[in-house]
């Protein structure tokens, strides 16, 4: 007893299975947590080390080219791309993509500990994963009127330690403000007043503020630890701790303190970076999820704790969720679970209109909810979460799930109207195309399952999708064969007695199938032509894959934009914040944009100064007219009047696909020179401009800036017997703030940090008032040793495997393609660069091009798996080529489809390729299965007899599943909710590729056929 006869003969076996896997998929799913994307452990390491004080070519050759040469030692690094800024060194790892990337961060933490540091450097290199699924979810502001100091503190004793605590959040940060700092305003006057230095006071702070251990007291009866409580635990307790040496002599003449040359306040860090909600400065913090759990859940809770916070906070403070990246995950998931029910209600009514019998749809829907709901099983125990990439194979494999019932159900209805009782037409019908659902259903794991073997960090994306199809597609053959038999068996009444709606089916499909018959034998007549017409069809379409526009991810309505600006690289602080206020009034005047903030200066998504970013939340699609293309140029339009200011506007829409830059024109310049490099990349830009190619193109290499040099005069230096380090040690605390120790207060540790008084020193002539000691205690004026020029430095150096790199960024123009672009820009670069210079496409770009030849190779592999599955089927190497021969014209008209209806060829079209690959195959499997089966009982029957009489009977389950998968695929295409540009594209590559394969296939796979079945007998 086989299992279709077990399934049949013994229905309570398939019917737990039935419900077992609905049940337990059921639970699965509960559990499984929503993301925007796959968890993915992406190879790349972040290196950060602070260099405070040290210019980008210090931080170049003092940090950034030992640490290279250090992790040249370590295995399976793909590319390492550093940066040297004033003060910072970053260097980003990216390995191989097998390398597990904890043990790589050992091996880093191990490469870099080995490297001796300058004294510059005081705190340990930060090394951490670099992921986007850690990427923030929330950004809550909170502003009040009072100082900005006591917000922060607020803020971490009071809220983010509750925000920790809630269920899946993993980190909580403010992003980039101010941190409490013990103040010492020095001043440097009234030192040199009393024959003091810079050094002297930094001497008696780190001699009078000190708490140690003193070791243990013990007697015969108890022991007790013991300390030294010698620190300071206030600003007016530091201010009074006394200044005991001069010049390392003791001072006799009287007692001086602190508070004798310095003002001591509790204040903050030097402020580098300004934040302002609604005209108020704000502070803003930073919300992550942890890896795995719910993100909207995650974000519901947090939602949930700061609905109750605001009304109980202290008076004059307010807060608001500014950016929540959860509600276009929310929408997304929420929208497709609504197109997948409205794919599976229009899939029955399909079965309906075609079967006209109400059991036989009732028996389809029943078998949707084994293949799906079953899918979360596996989900759960592959730790998968319902991300963007699993929500659409979910979508996807509804028309596909049903195929296999359908194929079997028709079929069986087929010998039940031959007068066959239900329990022997259950059986006849099933074994009668087992063979072919076995086949199309093998034929369809062999296109998805190589996805999950593409390589890069697409391919991990991918992992989940090609998982998911492959066990739902699984599924539901093991429902075709038992299930839906049994369930046939059952529900179908003892005798056939069709009803009007059945009775005029018969007729139409008879009268239809007559048709095709007729039409099929005159191609078989003319089989040459029948090739010629096709061919000639496929070699017209080809040219189109050249005019349809080519792109990484469709541009997607998310109701969020980010812009960021910047000023002149010069630009002070308070300068940005100016700009800031112009193009917040500008924004107000954009009735499409529901909110924003503006966070300027150093810190969280901006790097210096001259630097600002603004997340604009916009109004929900459904309550304005403008799309958010338009938006887009409105700001643009309105920023134009803010003088002075560069803006770059942009989507979210690649949001966690990339690791690197998002926008779409992103590129490197690699090479030898700095300066030639920048030659080479404005040349690039200016001819992409101004053809019209990209628009606010940008490069991370910046000149035009100042720096203000101190060089020593080391003779006058020698001569008078003063040290390198005591002209250092005193700039370096007077301009750039020295961290002199630490003080706690309220269980928490902060730096103390001494300083000149703002405004002290702006000139060359103010140096003449700083006195530093000489060898044997005299004062010697610092203007006497050092040279002070301004001249025009870098503001960063960036290498990409230890070579110079400049990287050039921005936004497209509305009339090309991102390919179009990037084939431009690379055009040029041949033109142009001399060797060694190179140009090496990076971020969104990089991926377009990885994620075109990854998909590509999946494809043309699964495409050799299902030739090899399908000559062990038929036991030739033949007749596989008329199964596959219909898929290139499934490509072609997916091509047709997406070019006159504007659309592009990007990463969710290349997915709906892959799902037409094994969609496409089925209906040729049918075809060549039947006339197999035909040939095999009629053996007396020519070729051409046994295809006109077995294709016509196989007329209504192509038609079906065909008809069915089409109109599951529309819901996919149905406007309004986010992110559906990305599903229309994806639905129409199906719905074109299906319709004109199925039109081709009914006559081409015959004609092909008959033609093939000579070589097989020649053979």
């Amino acid at each position: 007893m086989n299992i279709v006869e077990l399934s049949i003969k013994k229905p309570v076996f398939a019917w737990v299975t039935m419900f077992s896997l609905i049940v337990f998929g059921g639970i699965s799913l509960s559990r499984l947590g929503i993301s925007q994307m796959p968890d993915v452990d992406f190879p790349i390491l972040s290196i950060s080390i602070v260099y405070e004080g040290a210019s980008p070519e210090v931080v170049e050759a003092e940090i950034l080219d030992k640490v290279e040469q250090r992790l040249a030692s370590v295995e399976g690094i793909i590319e390492v791309k550093s940066s040297a800024r004033s003060g910072q060194g970053s260097i980003q790892v990216e390995f191989d993509i097998n390398k597990n990337i904890d043990v790589a961060l050992q091996e880093v933490q191990t490469a870099i500990s080995q490297i001796r540091m300058p004294e510059g450097v005081t705190e340990a290199p930060v090394i951490s994963k670099q992921n986007p699924t850690e990427d923030p979810i929330m950004f809550i502001g909170f502003w009040a009127d009072r100082p900005l100091e006591e917000v922060v503190e607020y803020l971490e004793y009071s809220v983010m330690p509750s925000i920790q605590g809630i269920a899946g959040v993993g980190e909580v940060s403010i992003g980039g403000f101010s941190i409490r700092n013990l103040r010492i305003w020095i001043d440097f006057e009234k030192l040199s007043q009393f024959d003091f230095t810079v050094t002297d006071l930094i001497d008696s702070i780190q001699q009078q503020h000190v708490e140690r251990p003193l070791g243990l007291i013990s007697n015969k009866k108890q022991e007790k630890n013991s300390r030294l409580m010698g620190e300071a635990l206030s600003a007016v307790e530091f201010s009074n701790l006394p200044i005991q040496k001069r010049g390392g002599q003791i001072v006799h003449d009287r007692v001086f303190k602190i508070k004798d040359f310095a003002r001591v306040e509790d204040g903050s860090s030097d402020v580098r970076r300004i934040a302002e909600v609604d005209g108020k400065n704000a502070v803003s913090l930073i919300v992550r999820k942890q890896r795995g759990t719910n993100e909207v859940e995650v974000a519901k809770k947090v939602r949930a704790y700061m609905d109750g916070l605001i009304p109980a906070l202290p008076h004059g403070y307010q807060a608001r969720i500014n950016v929540d990246y959860t509600l276009s995950t929310r929408a997304t998931v929420s929208s497709t679970l609504l197109k997948l029910g409205i794919a599976v209600l229009v899939t029955i009514i399909v079965v309906f209109m075609f079967l006209g019998s109400l059991p036989a749809s009732l028996n389809i829907l029943l078998s949707i909810p084994t293949s799906i709901v079953g899918t979360f099983i596996v989900m759960l125990l592959g730790n998968f979460t319902l991300n963007l990439f699993s929500m659409l194979a979910l979508a996807l494999v509804v028309s596909i799930v049903v195929d296999d019932a359908i194929m079997v159900l028709e079929n069986i209805i087929r010998h039940y109207r031959m007068n066959k009782s239900a329990h022997q037409a259950a059986l006849d019908g099933t074994h009668e195309v087992l063979g072919a659902t076995i086949a199309a259903t093998l034929a369809v794991i062999a296109v998805f399952l190589p996805i999950v073997f593409m390589k890069g960090i697409i391919g991990k994306f991918f992992f989940q999708f090609g998982v998911v199809m492959s066990v739902a597609v699984a599924l539901s053959l093991l429902d075709a064969v038992t299930i839906t038999p049994m369930r046939a068996s059952q529900m179908l009444s003892g005798s056939f007695k069709p009803s009007k709606w059945e009775h005029r089916l018969e007729i139409f499909f008879e009268s239809l199938s007559g048709w095709y018959q007729s039409s099929l034998k005159w191609s078989l007549k003319v089989p040459l032509i029948t090739i010629m017409i096709s061919l000639a069809f496929f070699g017209s379409s080809l040219y189109l894959f050249k005019k349809i526009k080519k792109e990484f991810v469709p541009s997607q309505d998310q109701n969020f934009l980010i812009m960021s600006f910047q000023t002149q690289l010069d630009s002070a602080l308070e300068v940005t914040y100016e700009k800031g206020k112009e193009i917040a009034q500008a924004l107000k005047g954009i009735p499409e944009i529901k909110g924003f903030f503006i966070s300027v200066g150093a810190g969280g998504p901006s790097s210096s100064a001259n630097q600002g970013f603004a997340p604009l939340i916009l109004l929900d699609q459904n309550l304005r007219k403008a799309s958010h293309t338009q938006v887009i140029e409105k700001v643009r339009k309105a920023l134009k009047l803010v003088e002075g200011v560069k803006v770059q506007i942009r989507d979210v829409s690649t949001r966690g696909l990339t690791s690197g830059r998002s926008f779409p024109v992103s590129f490197n310049l690699r090479g030898p020179d700095l300066e030639k490099l920048d030659q080479y990349a404005a040349e690039i830009i200016k001819k992409l401009e101004s053809e019209g190619v990209a628009q606010e193109l940008d490069l991370d290499y910046k000149r035009g800036i100042k720096e203000i040099r101190v060089y020593p005069k080391r003779d006058a230096m020698a001569s008078r017997g003063v040290s390198m380090d005591a002209i250092s040690r005193t700039l370096q605390t007077l301009v750039g703030s020295f961290v002199v120790g630490q003080m706690t207060s309220n269980g928490k540790r902060f730096d103390i940090r001494l300083k000149a008084e703002a405004d002290a020193i702006l000139s060359q002539k103010d140096f003449n008032k700083i006195y530093v000691r000489n060898l044997v205690g005299n004062l010697e004026p610092l203007s006497y040793f050092i040279e002070v020029r301004e001249e025009p430095v870098v503001q960063s150096i960036n290498r990409i495997n230890r070579q110079r790199s400049i990287s050039v960024f921005g936004n497209l123009t509305s009339k090309v393609s991102q390919q179009e672009a990037l084939d431009k820009a690379q055009q040029i670069a041949v033109e142009i660069l001399p060797a060694p210079y190179q140009l090496v496409f990076e971020g969104a770009s990089s991926q377009f091009s990885e994620s075109f030849k990854s998909i590509t190779w999946s494809i043309l592999f699964g495409l050799l798996v299902a030739y090899l599955i399908l000559a062990i089927q038929y036991n030739s190497f033949v007749h596989p080529l008329s199964v596959l021969a219909p898929l290139p014209f499934a490509v072609i008209g997916a091509f047709i489809v997406l070019y006159f209806t504007s659309n592009s060829l990007n990463l969710y079209s290349l997915i709906g390729l892959i799902v037409l690959m094994g969609i496409a195959k089925k209906n040729s499997i049918l075809l060549v299965e039947f006339a197999n089966q035909t040939r095999a009982l009629n053996p007396n029957l020519s070729i051409k007899e046994a295809l006109a009489k077995s294709c016509p009977v196989r007329l209504r389950p192509i038609l079906m599943t065909s008809v069915a998968t089409m109109l599951a695929a529309l819901p996919l295409l149905v406007k309004g909710g986010m992110g559906h540009e990305a599903t229309s594209s994806m639905a129409l590559t199906i719905v074109g590729g299906v319709f004109f394969s199925t039109l081709l296939t009914l006559y081409f796979v015959p004609v092909l056929y008959y033609y093939l079945s000579f070589i097989e007998r020649q053979n």
